[in-house]
Parts: C-alpha cells; structure tokens; sequence
C-alpha cells in the first residue's frame, strides 16, 4: 500500500466507524455486528501504525489519551455555567407558570420539559468541526479541562458532520448508563476494589481521573441540552437546538414534552415520572424551559439562575427491604452510631444495603428490631436513612436492638451522654476513634492535607505508624515505603501535603483537633478573640464564653480538653513540629466589600471557612445566620432555609459567580 493509498483509506475508513459510532449509541440503531466494527477499528489501527504521519486528532484510534496529566488545566467559561432554580411542588410549577405569564403577558406560552439528568454538568466547545476542549462546571465561572477524558466517550464525536455548524460551545451531562454501572461495581467486587455508592459518584471520580487509558475503561456516556451562547447560531428555540443537535451527531434527551399551560406542564412532569425509570440513566428531575429564545430574553435573569427556566425535583424514592443486622460503627468522638445492615434493595440510582439508624434512643422510639421489613428512604447523596417498620409483617421471631455496654473495638466500657443521647466509647487510643480523628485532621475543612485517604490512615494506624495526629509529622519517606500499593510519587506528595499543612492558620488547627462541640466557625472566633492556642488554652470557663458564639457547652468541653494532659503532650508535638499556633493578620486583597455583611449556605466550590476568608480579605464581615442586617446571602446549590428566610427579609441572594466579579472589579 503507498502512502496515498494509506491515505485514502485511513480517511474512509474514519467516516465510517464515526458513521456505525453515531448509529450504535446515539441512534441506537446499529448496523453491522461488533465483530465487523472491530475489525474496522484495527485496519486502521494498523493503517496509522505503518505510517504515524497519517494519525490525526479526531481519529477513533485516538479516544484513549498518551501520558496521565500531572494535573488539570484551568479554562474560564466564555459564558458563565449558572444553575436553575429548584421547585420540589406542582403548586410551586403552578406560581412558576403564572410568574411567565405574567412576564410575557399571555396565557399560553410554549415550554420544553426533558428529564433532569442525575450527572456531571459540562461544556464542549467545537472549532473548524473538531473538538477543542471540554470543561467541568467547577464554580460557574471557570471548570477543569478534562477534554483528554472526554474523548474517551464514544458518543461523543470529535469531528462534527460537514453538513453542521462548525464552531460553537455546548452544554450537556456527563453520566454512567444504569447497566454499565452495574457492571462496573461488579468487575470491581470481584476484583476485591471497593465498589462505588451511585451512578453519579463514579461518573465525577471518573473525570477527576489523571490517566485517560483508565477513564477508557469506565463506561461513560453524555447527553446535551442547549447552547453556551446562541446569539450567532442559527436557532430562535429549544426546538431548533435540538434540531441542531440531531444535525451535530449530538445527543440529546430520550424524552422530550412540550406544554403550554400549567396544567399540561403537570401532567408531562407525572408523565416523566412513570417513565424515568427505563431510562439508560439516572435522573432526579425534570428541567423547564421557556421554548422561544425571544421570550427567554423579555424574561431574563435575577442575580442566580434564569426566569425562564426551572428544575422540578422528584421526592425521595422509598424502597420496603429487612433489617439483617444492626453494626456499630466508632467515631472520632468515640460516639457509637448504629448501622443497619439490609437485604440490598435498588433505590434512588444505587443498590443500598446500608442505611443509618441516629442513635439508639432513635431505634427505641421507632421500635426497630432486627428480621423487621423496614421503608428505607435516600434523598440524592445523603446516606439511606431507616424511616418506619412494617409492623404488620411481624411473625414474632424479630430480634430487639440492644444498645452496647462495651465498644465493639477496644472492648472498653461505653460512657452514656445522657444530654446527647450518645453512648461513647472514652479510650482515646481505641484503633477506630484514632483512624476516625486523624481522617477528620486531614480533612478539607480542617489541615486539608490531601490523598491521606480513608484507606492510607488505616494503613497508617494498622502498622502503628501513627497513634496520633502529632505522628503525622515524623513521617518519612522509609516509613511511608511500608504501605501497601504506595508508589514513589505519592509519598513525595503526601510528604508534601504534609509540609504545607503546617501553614494553615492556627484556627484549621483547632477545629482538626476534634474537640468536642467545636466546629470550624467556633474554632475561628476563638483565635480571632484569643490570639493564639496557648491563650485557649491559658483561658478559663469565665474567659472562654466573652468569645462571640463560644456558649457554656463549648466552653467546658475547651477547658476540659486543654486540661488533659495527654492533650497538652499532643499539643507540645505539634508545635514542636513547627504548625502555626498564633493567629496571622488577614492580608487585605480589596476593599471591595467593604461594608457588607454576608451569609454562605449550600454547595459551593470551596469549603465555606475559605470563603469567608475571602470576603473578610476584601473587607466583608461573615455571620451566621440570616437578619435584617444580612447584606448578601451568597447561595450554593442546595441552599435550604437560610434561602428562605433570606427572601422573606428581602435580603440580595448572590451566586457564586457573580460574587467572584465582585471580587475582581476594580474602582
């Protein structure tokens, strides 16, 4: 074969498998056998293996990347990625709709409703018909490119058809199919890895994977839902984006309803309800929009989400499974929290056999026994909760839960907390309490002394390499060495994250240490107040509750805990490690929001103790709680009733990327 023959066919045979790829997962009407695709792939595969020259960007051979990344790359939206305003009521869609009409002016307004996709909200941006980059949501203003990860989707062209538009960005929804998922947890079972909780979980580590070659191996898939910006695109609609989507090699939502009243909007929305379910994916919702770009635009926006649009969210699924047995797991507190074991029961996207039971004055109210049939009820990610107990499907031969007299671990007598309905185990050097304490002093929110996992402070604890937090900084690269599956690289970056957790302010110090009662806005206002450690640690009952927000409660805990000697020798450790102890003076950035008082609520793209940082770095004061003197709510997802309570005072409710660009103006 010469070259320009080698040519020739390469390019015809790249036509192809794209052609048989769109037909078999977008169209889902494939027409030759795997067996014939296969054999396609590899004549060109050998094709561009005798003559390199001839491999191209958009090839099918070049969906699984060269060399894991070091580390992602940061692009800025061209247009911000903003969330839709949630509503969980048909009477909330009913005040929707009248909202619209009322905008526009008249009683029927055309509106798109398509399932609510339970993924990884992302951007694709095409240039000269090829796939330039792809970009994760991250805080609406700017995401990780993960484009080396997203070519390994096999949906996913990497060269447009000529007959489509060839430049434009597009939104839509990473996801695992409910089948490969599936079968993915099960090669992981049986491989003896740990099996992921949902479809959703495993698609967001998947793309947080370094190494393309294992993102290959994941089965994911993506569906679209509309354009970045559509003011050079030739649609005037949602329907004409979905024409253009067709036209792309895109795919888009299975199921699509249009509605013009309130009315048909509910009965779309049960409609999708009964139907989700045989969808290839999770979903959690329908999603509303207005159809006409026209109206979109006489609509606008408020300061966090579209007008013309919403997303209705389904009710928690419940699902009826028995109770086998009730674990209790150990906690850094030493509490001892109960844990009900269940026949495995598919609800809400995953296979749950696990759910949480509070405490045991919980399983005393709720009268659970071990053998009940019980309603298991998982809401999204939170952990499966035991809701009630079919009392009626007693045979009489359930077994009562008996709350434990020794911890299950140490065999040490339980302490019971009769103000917290807590039963304890007291050994601070229980093996679980220790793992647990140390999980929580690496945490994100506290040291943030990142890949000390789960799995490695287990290790860590198991070959007595750490008995305390204060031991994680004798570490070396000799003890590391001793870990199992720990390559050379990761014990530099653990040595590294370790080194720099020493510069963490003195506060992340205080709340890693665990002391009971004391979270991480507790934590700060005592060393805003005290100044340093030693001075919590110097102050008295009486001196410790003239610290804002510091009560009794807290206050006795603090003087206890620096009153233990075993605390003060940890104590001594740390300092003599070299950790910040004294509180820094904050660097002012800007002045920006001088004057302002602000409140943080729901999910945002860092913890919320680093956020406040942030707005007193720019002169803004932080509170806790909503009030007339809330001059910002800044909302996440997921807000709650700190949202509520904001809109009812009137209080202005910014978003994350707008509250970014108040940040970056300039006077």
């Amino acid at each position: 074969m010469t070259h320009a023959e080698a040519a020739s066919r390469a390019a015809f045979l790249r036509q192809e498998i794209d052609k048989h790829n769109r037909l078999y997962y977008v169209e889902a009407r494939p027409v030759i056998s795997d067996r014939q695709f296969d054999a396609l792939l590899r004549e060109l595969q050998d094709i561009e293996a005798r003559f390199p020259d001839l491999v191209t960007p958009d090839s099918p051979t070049q969906r699984v990347g060269g060399a894991p990344l070091e580390g992602f790359v940061q692009i800025r939206h061209t247009v911000p990625m903003m969330s839709l305003d949630n509503t969980y009521s048909e009477e909330e869609m009913t005040a929707f709709f009248a909202r619209l009409q009322k905008g526009l002016g008249r009683e029927k307004i055309d509106c798109v409703l398509e399932p609510k996709v339970d993924g990884v909200a992302i951007s694709i941006r095409y240039e000269n018909g090829l796939l330039k980059h792809g970009v994760t949501r991250g805080d609406g203003q700017t995401g990780d490119d993960v484009t080396n990860n997203l070519r390994t989707i096999k949906s996913l062209p990497l060269r447009l058809p000529a007959d489509a538009p060839q430049n434009f960005e597009v939104r839509g929804e990473v996801f695992m199919p409910k089948a490969g998922f599936a079968r993915l947890n099960q090669e992981r079972e049986e491989a003896g890895e740990p099996t992921f909780a949902n479809p959703r979980n495993s698609t967001a580590g998947t793309l947080k994977l370094l190494d393309p070659k294992i993102v290959a191996k994941r089965p994911l898939d993506i569906v679209f839902y509309g354009l970045a910006d559509a003011s050079d695109m030739p649609v005037e609609s949602q329907t004409d984006v979905h024409a253009l989507l067709d036209r792309a090699g895109l795919r888009k939502a299975d199921l699509i309803w249009h509605a013009s009243t309130a009315e048909e909007l509910i009965a779309a929305i049960r409609d999708l309800d009964e139907k989700r379910r045989s969808l290839p994916y999770e979903t959690d919702g329908a999603v509303i929009k207005v159809n006409s770009f026209a109206d979109q635009r006489e609509l606008g926006f408020t300061s966090k989400a579209p007008r013309w649009a919403i997303a209705y969210k389904y009710q928690p699924e419940q699902a009826e499974t028995r109770l086998l047995a009730v674990d209790i797991q150990v906690g850094r507190t030493g509490a001892l929290t109960p844990v009900a074991r269940l026949e495995p029961v598919f609800v809400s996207g995953s296979t749950v056999s696990n759910a949480t039971l509070h405490n045991f004055e919980e399983i005393e109210r709720k009268d659970i026994r071990i053998g009940d049939y019980v309603i298991i009820e998982k809401a999204g990610e939170i952990i499966p909760a035991v809701v009630s107990v079919k009392t009626e499907k007693r045979t009489g031969e359930e077994k009562p839960v008996v709350a434990p007299l020794h911890c299950p671990v140490c065999g040490t007598s339980v302490h019971r907390d009769e103000e917290q309905v807590v039963i304890r185990c007291p050994n601070p050097h229980c093996p679980e309490v220790v793992k647990r304490r140390i999980e929580h002093f690496v945490s994100r929110g506290a040291m943030d002394i990142s890949g000390l996992g789960e799995s490695v402070v287990a290790q860590l604890v198991d070959l007595k390499l750490v008995r305390d937090v204060a031991d994680l900084y004798q570490l070396n690269e000799l003890l590391l060495a001793r870990l199992d599956r720990v390559g050379t690289k990761s014990i530099d970056n653990y040595l590294k994250a370790i080194e720099q957790s020493k510069a963490q302010p003195a506060w992340r110090l205080v709340f890693g240490l665990g002391i009971l009662h004391v979270g991480a806005g507790g934590a700060r206002k005592l060393l805003e107040h005290f100044g340093s450690i030693d001075a919590v640690a110097a102050a008295g009952v009486e001196e410790l509750v003239q610290c804002p927000d510091i009560g009794e409660v807290v206050a006795q805990s603090l003087h206890e805990w620096f009153r233990d000697p075993v605390n003060l020798e940890l104590l001594g450790r740390l300092k003599a490690g070299g950790l910040t102890m004294a509180q820094k003076e904050v660097t002012a950035a800007s002045d920006n929001l001088a004057g302002t008082t602000w409140v943080i609520t729901g999910t945002l793209s860092e913890d919320r103790e680093t956020i406040a940082d942030t707005i007193r770095s720019h002169g803004g004061k932080v509170s806790s709680s909503v009030s007339g003197k809330t001059t910002y709510l800044l909302a996440g997802s997921d807000a709650g009733s700190k949202l509520d309570k904001a809109t009812k005072l009137g209080v202005k409710v910014i978003a994350e990327p707008e509250f970014r660009a108040m940040l970056e103006k300039t006077s």
